[in-house]
């Protein structure tokens, strides 16, 4: 059995594109991390403890039973943009990645019994420059208070997106064609 470490229902969906059968169970965990090293690490990090978190409390475990962990973090200036507070916040973050290229990094943490896979996917991104009134706007809709960054490439945040390099899919929120890889390989082992 494939279990899911998230809520995430752009996460759920884009998982159906690897398999049809898996089980939700999402992490309720206090998401701070205290590593000390590089703050691009932050995703994998949290992508390891939601899954290790799974997978330690989970009842019935089956031996093969494989946990899937992520986290994606928006980076800009030195800093992880998360999930807006609220709208001002929301318009601050819209407002930072305006006019510029940003980076998308989603963790992501593969468990099965004795054996730890994670990995990192990083994609560019760059923004149009935007008007206030664009922002306005977009944050009306709502969309963007769920999700890193304050947008979803996948909704009417691709309105605010110039263009990409690298994995569309990881800016969603899950590398799939990378994590089919890493599931292949730990089924392997």
């Amino acid at each position: 059995m494939i279990i899911l470490a998230s809520a995430s229902p752009r996460r759920q969906e884009l998982l159906s594109l690897i398999c049809d059968d898996f089980t939700v169970k999402p992490a309720d965990i206090d998401e701070s991390v205290s590593d000390g090293g590089s703050i691009e690490n932050i995703p994998e990090l949290l992508a390891l403890k939601k899954a290790g978190h799974i997978f330690n409390n989970l009842k019935n475990t089956r031996r093969g039973d494989i946990v899937i962990g992520c986290d994606t973090g928006v980076f800009i200036d030195g800093a992880m943009l998360g999930k807006p507070k609220d709208t001002a916040d929301a318009h601050k973050m819209l407002r930072m990645l305006s006019g510029r290229e940003h980076r998308v990094i989603t963790g992501c943490a593969v468990l099965r019994e004795g054996k730890t896979l994670s990995f990192s996917v990083t994609t560019r991104v760059q923004f149009y420059e935007l008007s206030d009134v664009e922002i306005d706007e977009y944050i009306s809709t709502g969309e963007p208070m769920d999700k890193a960054g304050a947008y979803g490439i996948q909704g009417r945040g691709a309105l605010l997106v110039r263009g990409i390099t690298g994995d569309f899919y990881n800016v969603v929120g899950l590398p799939v064609a990378a994590l089919k890889r890493k599931l292949d390989e730990i089924v392997r082992e």
